[in-house]
């Protein structure tokens, strides 16, 4: 079934309105909502318009139309037709509601009112049965959102840990088979920089570490040299 939905503007991922979750699917969704937000990051306009990621027992459906993507996180085992034809009822909606608005939008869910449709028309897609029975009676099984063979589908673990070189990513349009690899190269770069920035104040710790038990040795040993240096004087004074 579905599960959450979120919307987001393509051209800088601002989240324009989203599903109003329970407590039990905020927890059980948490990672894969991250995994949202960085598909949100690395969308462009080169990007795949329609794309299936599977995350392990779920998948993340997207579409982009307009210049806002909508995202579905469904269980791995809800039709992938429903959930695309899903993301085409909001499109639609959303886009006679609030279309000429997105480009103006400033605040995140800027569009929070939009989560009655999204509810309602969830609703009529928790049963596939249903949801189906639906789409015969409104024509759409046979619509080009149904031409399911040119939605990408990829594998969240695959598109993680794939083996393609930072220059030959870059090099290319960013494809739904590039996303969450290339995201996680960024996330890696940022950690490298952050680890080289702990060894730096490490050393810097160390240094002044250092400094201050040196101050602190000459401060309690200097006494002590100073007598001795003045019986030296006394000694080489009265005998030499």
């Amino acid at each position: 079934m579905v599960r959450s939905t979120i919307l987001a503007r393509a051209s800088d991922a601002l989240p324009l309105a989203a599903s109003v979750d329970d407590e039990q699917t905020e927890t059980a969704l948490q990672e894969h909502k991250q995994q949202a937000k960085l598909i949100f990051r690395r969308i462009t306009p080169n990007s795949e318009p329609r794309c299936s990621i599977e995350s392990g027992t779920y998948t993340l459906h997207y579409l982009i139309t307009n210049n806002v993507v909508y995202l579905t996180i469904a269980e791995k085992s809800y039709p992938r037709k429903l959930a695309f034809s899903y993301l085409d009822e909001l499109s639609k909606e959303f886009e006679i509601t609030y279309g000429p608005k997105v480009e103006t939008a400033r605040k995140p869910y800027a569009f929070v009112g939009f989560d009655n449709f999204m509810s309602k028309t969830a609703r009529l897609y928790q049963d596939t049965r249903t949801a189906s029975a639906a789409e015969d009676s409104m024509g759409r099984l046979n619509g080009e959102l149904q031409d399911v063979t040119r939605i990408m589908t990829k594998n969240m673990e695959e598109l993680l840990w794939r083996g393609d070189s930072l220059d030959s990513m870059l090099s290319r349009p960013l494809s739904c088979e590039s996303l969450f690899l290339t995201s996680w190269m960024v996330d890696l770069a940022e950690m490298s920089h952050l680890s080289t920035s702990l060894r730096s104040e490490s050393e810097k710790y160390r240094k002044a570490a250092r400094q201050i038990n040196v101050n602190a040795m000459l401060r309690q040993w200097a006494p002590v040299g100073g007598l001795g240096l003045l019986f030296i004087i006394i000694i080489w004074w009265k005998f030499f």
